[in-house]
């Protein structure tokens, strides 16, 4: 059905996770940025920075940290599911980005939702663009064994924190969002399950798109001696999109071999919203229509690990996907990692 450029493992049938998504939520920083704001801010001719990334609008926060932002987007999809915290047996944190290094993004999460210290159970999942579809694939298997009831996701990003304003591309292109969502097991009679999950990693790609200082590789404190750039986020859009080119054919072939379904089966498609062209690309390689496709980025930007559940959460609410059809979220990542999941929701 599709080409590929590369040779990975094989993909095997997984067996269905019976799991359900009882509630999502999205939530922004009070901060809205048309683009023309920014080309103003840059020097730049009004709508250059539209026209490079597709972005109308993004939001940035104002000393609102991502702990505070994830907190409240929890506590909407939480109502959503009708649940109240005390009914969280785990909260998962699936974000690309951290307030600080130690302690997980989780902990501080669960700071601002749980005051009475009741020993909820917390820890992060972090592969960056990726963490929502890696963290819901690998926690499905517990909820499934019983292992936890009632889970919630939690992606909350800042970038416009890390981007370099000398790199117009990254500029132009990110947001600040959170996103939540309330996984719990299918109940009887339900149809609801996760059907197929898969992650690749091509480190070939691992250099193009990174933020090196600030970790053992450049500590903080070599911050005075080095240039400052180095502390913040860079990516050559050029390459991840070269490589997304030649290895998302075939990664999506494999991706619906482990669901057992075929491309017909799959009636809406979410994807990490990564920028109009790569969205246009997977449209294309895919063969879809434009209705198929949830497209958040022009009022959003990248949100990171947001951008996926945010735009499940816009999927859902505007009425496009319905309990018992299939949706695909479908992403890439740093690493260069490509991965997503089937979902009968």
């Amino acid at each position: 059905m599709f080409g590929d450029s590369a040779s990975p493992r094989p993909a095997i049938r997984q067996l269905p996770r019976a799991v359900r998504i009882n509630g999502t939520a999205r939530e922004v920083p009070g901060k809205c940025l048309q683009g023309d704001v920014l080309d103003r801010k840059l020097g730049l001719r009004s709508g250059t920075l539209e026209t490079m990334s597709g972005v109308r609008r993004r939001y940035f926060t104002t000393g609102e940290n991502a702990a505070q932002l994830g907190a409240r987007a929890a506590r909407t999809a939480l109502k959503k599911a009708g649940l109240d915290f005390d009914d969280i047996d785990l909260l998962l944190c699936v974000s690309g980005t951290a307030d600080q290094l130690i302690p997980c993004n989780a902990a501080l999460i669960l700071q601002e939702l749980d005051s009475r210290d009741r020993g909820v159970t917390c820890f992060d999942i972090n592969s960056t663009c990726l963490s929502f579809v890696t963290g819901l694939d690998t926690i499905s298997y517990a909820i499934a064994a019983g292992r936890y009831r009632h889970v919630l996701l939690v992606a909350s990003e800042l970038p416009s924190l890390g981007i370099n304003e000398q790199e117009p591309e990254a500029y132009s292109l990110f947001g600040d969002a959170a996103a939540a969502a309330v996984v719990a097991p299918a109940g009887p009679g339900e149809n609801s399950r996760l059907l197929g999950a898969r992650l690749e990693t091509y480190p070939s790609g691992a250099d193009h798109c990174q933020l090196y200082g600030g970790a053992g590789r450049l500590p903080a404190y070599h911050y005075n001696s080095v240039a400052p750039s180095r502390y913040l986020f860079h990516m050559d859009g050029k390459k991840i999109f070269r490589q997304a080119s030649a290895v998302m054919p075939g990664f999506v072939e494999r991706l619906l071999t482990v669901a057992g379904v075929s491309l017909r089966d799959i009636d809406l498609v979410v994807p990490h919203q990564a920028s109009l062209t790569a969205m246009e690309l997977l449209r294309r390689k895919l063969g879809i229509s434009k209705e198929q496709l949830v497209c958040t980025l022009p009022d959003y930007g990248n949100n990171i690990a947001a951008s996926m559940p945010l735009a499940l959460d816009v999927a859902i609410e505007q009425g496009r996907l319905h309990r018992g059809q299939k949706v695909m979220l479908l992403g890439t990542s740093a690493g260069f990692s490509i991965g997503g999941l089937i979902l009968e929701y």
